[in-house]
């Protein structure tokens, strides 16, 4: 590395972003004998709130690891101050991102779901590229999970051979008895809690399950398959739900490794450990351009080092300034896999993006690519929460937080430092996958519960959650979503400034249909109040028993028709933290020629092929 030009290449790979693209991106490739440099703007810092699975509401909003977005739902003030969560002074809805090593998977809930089939073959259809098909992308879950929850399949024990051969044919698992496709040997260890240990009530636990499983029969119909039902609590990244999109009460696959929070940033360690010569991690660098040649190939990165630097971190007023810039070169590829929003806005400030907007700040166009910043897209989340009676007894003298100094820790965090009880979960009771219509091809409802009041994302969200003991929530996720009207846009040309970033939801969406909406009552009306009416929760508004997103309504049937239902939608629904799909360089926009031409979670890659 160096703070001037250079002409020698430095590294043979550059990646910007350690999250859970280029982290294990970075690692694999020091593995297969590359030397790669791996750029993180936040730092490696660790806390109980990144270890302990169930304090990840408190990792979101921990200063230390945390980035600050605040992000529009809509160009309309009056609009987007209907939501409840709408923060004035910063001109938006707060939306968790995190600064630091391991990116998101540093503050997730770490749920770990494999994606429907579908997903995979729509990628291999848009790319023409056979290598995206669900049956080979597989293969990759089996290399990288650890499953720890089943049994390891007899044939994996010792058996390298075989191992291998299996993984290449994967018809042979059904004779060697691996009929599920999970990993064994890879480097994301893979959990399941027993709900006794969120909820010790066993009559408790008993009427909320069998509320689900007859919400449930009703909704479909019929009765329900052996691996729908209570009984089957099934598995949903075995291969054989994928392949048959089946419905039905889940439970909750974590990333955790002995009751601790486990993913990218463990990865990372353990490869830089092995493959020391390989592997530089280079923290508090933040990215701020992509450096070409006079031909328009992409031949390094610039950025600046120091700590805080992005505006986004809220210890930004500790940073030192100016902060020094520094180039480093490569000899194949600069690798972007800085997130939804800092890529779209480091393609942007290295002039790679819509020409209009480039201009209006100063920056010298090389490639118009309207696709960068535009296409952003979300899924929805509600929470209907529930007032019981009484308080959960389990929860009763528990903090839910690490012990101040010279304070004596809870009797849960004291089971959480053998690897056992509450806190190595992350809170979440049952799983549910269903379909919001009957007639839609896959599963696009994902409901969990949880004992807490969880009422969307705000400033001090987190302390709130567990604050009160004596409430239970039904978090509704929609995947599938149809709006694709997202924008991250340039606020500024200076490199440290966050973007703008607006979704457009619903009317102001491309969602013409208005299948959204549609979801909205389906989804966080009719299948909770099955639920709820089952446990014996009623919605009485008198007494506020029962109450969505923080009122005391649900979205009813007497509220018919888009406008009625998006009204609620303007106040209560958000997005579930997996913003996607803003840079658009490779399969639409094909101006730059791409090692790999798809936007995906390992990242975009600006290879040494000529920009055009």
């Amino acid at each position: 590395m160096n703070t001037g030009p250079n002409t020698q290449p430095d590294y043979d790979y550059v990646i910007v972003g350690s999250g859970a693209g280029g982290g294990p991106l970075a690692g694999n490739l020091a593995k297969a004998g590359q030397k790669v440099l791996l750029l993180e703007a936040g730092s490696d810092y660790e806390d109980y709130n990144y270890e302990v699975p169930v304090f990840h509401a408190l990792a979101s909003e921990d200063e230390n690891l945390r980035w600050d977005y605040f992000v529009r739902h809509y160009a309309s003030d009056e609009q987007q101050r209907l939501d409840t969560k709408f923060t004035a002074e910063r001109n938006g809805v707060l939306y968790p991102r995190s600064g630091t090593l391991g990116g998101c998977t540093a503050h997730n809930a770490l749920i770990t779901v494999y994606p429907h089939n579908s997903d995979w073959e729509q990628v291999a259809q848009l790319t023409g590229d056979s290598s995206w098909k669900s049956q080979h992308m597989r293969k990759y879950f089996e290399r990288l999970e650890r499953c720890q929850y089943i049994e390891r399949p007899r044939y994996l024990s010792g058996n390298a051979f075989l191992s291998e051969l299996v993984r290449l044919f994967p018809f042979l698992a059904s004779f060697f008895g691996n009929a599920s496709r999970h990993g064994f040997d890879g480097w994301l260890s893979t959990n399941v809690a027993d709900p006794t240990l969120v909820i010790s009530d066993g009559e408790l636990l008993k009427v909320i399950f069998s509320a689900v499983e007859e919400a449930l029969v009703e909704d479909l119909g019929r009765p329900l398959t052996s691996l729908e039902s209570l009984n089957g609590l099934f598995d949903p990244n075995d291969w054989r739900a994928q392949s048959n999109g089946l419905q039905g009460i889940w439970f909750t696959p974590l990333a955790t490794n002995a009751g601790k929070r486990n993913g990218t940033r463990e990865y990372i360690r353990a490869v830089q450990a092995s493959f020391p010569n390989n592997l530089t991690v280079k923290t508090n660098a933040l990215a701020t351009r992509v450096l070409f040649d006079d031909e328009n190939k992409a031949t390094g990165v610039e950025y600046l080092d120091g700590a805080h630097l992005y505006r986004a971190d809220p210890q930004v007023g500790q940073a030192i300034s100016p902060a020094q810039a520094v180039q480093v070169l490569v000899k194949k590829e600069v690798i972007l896999s800085a997130g939804t929003y800092s890529t779209p806005q480091l393609l942007k400030l290295s002039g790679v993006g819509p020409h209009q907007e480039l201009e209006h700040f100063g920056i010298q166009v090389r490639v118009d690519l309207p696709g960068v910043g535009e296409n952003l897209q979300d899924r929805y989340e509600v929470g209907v929460v529930s007032e019981m009676d009484a308080d959960f007894p389990l929860l009763k003298d528990l903090t839910f937080a690490p012990p101040l100094p010279g304070q004596a820790p809870d009797a849960a965090f004291v089971e959480w430092q053998s690897g056992k009880g509450l806190y190595t979960t992350n809170g979440v009771v049952i799983g549910i996958i269903k379909k919001s219509q009957q007639d839609r091809p896959n599963p696009d409802l994902y409901i969990f519960g949880l004992p807490s009041s969880f009422q969307g994302y705000f400033p001090g969200y987190s302390k709130d959650l567990e604050r009160n003991k004596n409430y239970f929530t039904w978090a509704i996720l929609k995947a599938h979503t149809r709006n694709t009207a997202g924008r991250v846009t340039r606020a500024s040309s200076d490199p440290r400034d966050m973007p703008a970033i607006n979704f457009h939801y619903f009317s102001e969406g491309n969602d013409t249909a208005e299948e959204d909406l549609e979801f909205l009552q389906e989804g966080s009306s009719k299948a909770c109040q099955r639920i709820m009416v089952r446990m014996e929760i009623t919605c009485d508004e008198a007494k506020g028993n029962c109450f969505i997103g923080g009122t005391l309504n649900f979205p009813r049937a007497e509220h018919s028709g888009s406008i009625a239902i998006e009204k609620q939608a303007q106040q209560y629904f958000r997005g579930i933290w997996l913003p996607t799909a803003s840079s658009i360089v490779g399969i639409q926009c094909r101006e730059i020629k791409l090692s790999h031409a798809v936007h995906h979670k390992a990242g975009q890659m600006l290879g040494r092929q000529t920009i055009a």
